[in-house]
């Protein structure tokens, strides 16, 4: 049983009453680049981890079979052990990647939206290639492979529903389990608030190890990181902190610092690149959060293309074990096509329309490569159809447009 497939559909479901609170409200914690960059992430994490999962996951077997000190039984008090210490060592994964430079490369993914509300959770790396190591424990002392994945997999929709701003602090619980309120001072970037919070389940980890923070009502959060991304693009998203490492490893003049720059604290640099390349933090006093100017129609036309994204993903997903290695290798690639092709049209890119018709060809394809069902092949060509209604739509405003500055006439002002 997939626990995370089957909770996709109440996580979307959630996130549509959290949009209407946010309209009844009027809060404005949504923007649709932003949400639609969030989920956009989420899905390409689901993908990617199609092709690296199977490694760190067949060593955790390869641990438990063979080198574990004892060999636990499936019942009651295992199930509990598991979860209380999948939380343990997750708390530890969590700090980490918070304070080596690459794991924070990873983990830099969910902390760059600017926004905080439930898509916030779906923000996930396609990275994260180490985290594995700080789970041995678990394996040494015998928790059988079956319990793991199932304990984690709750633990992570646990992680859900705290990535909201409409929930209040909950009292007494707040005491004990990670809340909305305390991992929304995870998510700040504001210096008192900065590195704390790294609970999954239980936030008594942070209490005992003294990275505790509350939420104080006259320090309102600010989200985002220090050197905002400032993108909408998935894979700079997952790139960029990488990128500036490998940039500063191979600029360094010290040999040493070209290796130890990677393993160094969050944020550490060689002198002389400090020197040469200095990083200015951003000012939060004059803080403005990353925005790109769109038309109605152009937004109308993203949310068709991220639904395109989701019933092409949703499709390899949940027919892995029927499709073969070609077909999966099909679905991954248009998804990560697919979403940088979808962040092109959220960034008004003069290229999009290109990378659209191609994508929509694409999309056609795959349905037909991965031997979808009729009806689900016509609700692709529906949506390709449709897609292509609008685009041409956004296609004559754009037109309309520069003919508008260039003339200084409106086109449609006679009409």
């Amino acid at each position: 049983m997939n626990i995370i497939l089957i909770a996709i559909p109440f996580f979307f479901l959630l996130i549509a009453l959290e949009i209407i609170t946010d309209k009844i409200r009027k809060t404005q914690y949504y923007r649709l680049n932003d949400a639609i960059s969030s989920l956009t992430l989420g899905i390409v994490s689901r993908a990617t981890d199609i092709a690296k999962k199977f490694v760190p996951f067949t060593l955790y077997v390869l641990f438990v079979e063979h080198i574990s000190i004892v060999q636990l039984p499936d019942s009651l008090w295992v199930w509990v052990l598991a979860f209380v210490m999948y939380d343990f060592c997750y708390y530890w994964t969590h700090r980490m990647s918070h304070e080596i430079n690459v794991l924070w490369a990873a983990h830099v993914v969910h902390h760059s939206s600017e926004e905080y509300n439930l898509t916030t959770a779906l923000r996930q790396t396609s990275g994260g290639f180490l985290t594995w190591i700080f789970y041995i424990p678990m394996a040494l002392i015998g928790i059988p492979w079956e319990i793991f994945l199932a304990v984690g997999a709750l633990n992570l929709v646990y992680q859900f529903w705290v990535h909201t701003r409409h929930v209040p602090k909950l009292g007494w619980y707040e005491l004990i389990f990670v809340t909305p309120s305390n991992h929304r001072v995870h998510h700040a970037q504001n210096e008192v608030y900065i590195d704390r919070n790294y609970g999954g389940v239980f936030i008594l980890w942070d209490r005992m190890f003294g990275t505790f923070q509350e939420e104080l009502e006259d320090e309102p959060c600010i989200y985002g990181i220090r050197k905002p991304l400032a993108s909408w693009n998935p894979i700079w998203a997952n790139l960029h902190f990488y990128w500036q490492l490998m940039k500063d490893a191979w600029r360094t003049d010290s040999w040493k610092d070209k290796f130890r720059i990677w393993f160094k604290p969050t944020g550490w640099r060689p002198a002389d690149m400090e020197i040469k390349d200095p990083i200015v933090p951003a000012d939060l006093s004059k803080f403005k959060k990353f925005d790109i100017e769109i038309t109605g129609w152009q937004k109308c036309y993203a949310l068709l293309q991220h639904l395109i994204l989701i019933v092409a993903a949703l499709t390899v997903m949940m027919n892995l074990a029927s499709y073969s290695n070609a077909q999966i290798v099909a679905g991954v690639v248009f998804t990560i096509y697919a979403s940088i092709s979808l962040s092109l049209v959220l960034s008004n890119a003069r290229w999009f329309k290109a990378a659209e018709f191609i994508k929509h060809g694409g999309f056609i394809a795959l349905m037909q490569v991965l031997g979808a069902a009729p009806w689900l092949s016509q609700i692709a060509l529906g949506l390709v159809v449709l897609s292509l209604l609008v685009l041409v739509v956004t296609m004559k405003q754009s037109i309309d447009k520069q003919i508008e500055n260039s003339s200084g006439v409106n086109p449609t002002a006679n009409q």
